[in-house]
């Protein structure tokens, strides 16, 4: 008899009182999921991001979390191409509202998020200087007003301006040649060195194609070893399982648990129309009659 569980780190203590926070935090609103172990049970929670910074995101939860508790959040920054997968840790709840804290973020996300922070500022500046520029503006005068005094003319020789404006333009264009390099290159890393998508293992479950019952080990039936192997497994984008390994369970009945989950067949996974390499998790029972 097969069961499915999705296996996570520990989670670790509470803290008593919540760290000063090291790096300014930015609103948004945008959706954000949760993956959470709920009684031994993987459970996706949705949620709003209100806030988020390169430590960790505020944010609305519909569910139950305690603090110190690992999580697993996804969430797709606004005019960022890529979503933003990390690990986390709960440092706090007060009813719906949660705090998370980043475990392991990697360089790139945290240049992913200084981007975006950074058009956020620069959006939120221009916005302020020409709410500014439209209160000073002045207000129509009944009577028209008297001429400005006439400005002395600086005049450019034209020798010079013919040198600086290609300057100026070659400047332009190197700076904006070289930041869109940078950009680029950082999405490429991204895809190349992000982390499969992690999937429910009830979502997996659904799109098994074919499937192989593990063997019961002769050693193991004679000893009346029984038990529960989990699984970490890797399935490709084909479908087929590129790569597995045992998370818990009695060696002497992995061996076995391996050996048939190998050989299992599923539907590819899909995002918007393209076939992902996705990792879940698999339960093999071993049961004696």
């Amino acid at each position: 008899m097969l069961r499915r569980q999705w296996v996570s780190a520990g989670t670790s203590l509470a803290l008593e009182k919540a760290p000063r926070r090291g790096f300014p935090r930015f609103p948004v609103k945008v959706p954000l999921d949760v993956i959470a172990l709920c009684s031994g049970v993987p459970q996706n929670l949705p949620g709003r991001c209100t806030d988020v910074s390169e430590g960790g995101v505020g944010a609305m939860v519909a569910g139950e979390l305690a603090a110190g508790q690992q999580v697993a959040v996804e969430l797709r920054l606004p005019n960022v191409g890529l979503p933003l997968r990390a690990r986390a840790l709960v440092r706090y709840q007060d009813k719906v509202r949660c705090g998370f804290e980043f475990v392991g973020l990697a360089a790139e996300q945290r240049e992913m998020i200084r981007y975006w922070s950074h058009r956020q500022t620069a959006e939120a500046a221009a916005a302020v200087l020409e709410g500014v520029k439209e209160e000073s503006a002045p207000a129509p005068a009944e009577a028209p007003a008297p001429a400005p005094p006439k400005m002395r003319k600086i005049r450019i020789p034209r020798r010079a301006l013919n040198l600086l404006i290609p300057a100026l333009l070659v400047l332009a264009a190197l700076g904006w040649w070289r930041w869109q390099w940078s950009w680029n290159e950082l999405e490429r890393g991204l895809e190349q060195q992000a982390a499969p998508l992690r999937v429910p293992p009830e979502t997996m479950a659904a799109r098994i194609v074919s499937k192989a019952e593990p063997v019961y080990p002769e050693e193991a039936r004679r000893t009346g070893t029984q038990g529960l192997v989990v699984l970490d497994v890797l399935v490709g984008a084909d479908g087929t399982v590129k790569h597995l390994q045992t998370a818990s369970g009695n060696p002497m009945l992995a061996k076995s648990a391996m050996d048939a989950v190998q050989q299992w067949k599923f539907e590819p996974y899909r995002s918007s129309g393209r076939a992902l390499e996705v990792e879940t998790s698999i339960a093999v029972e071993f049961r004696l009659n």
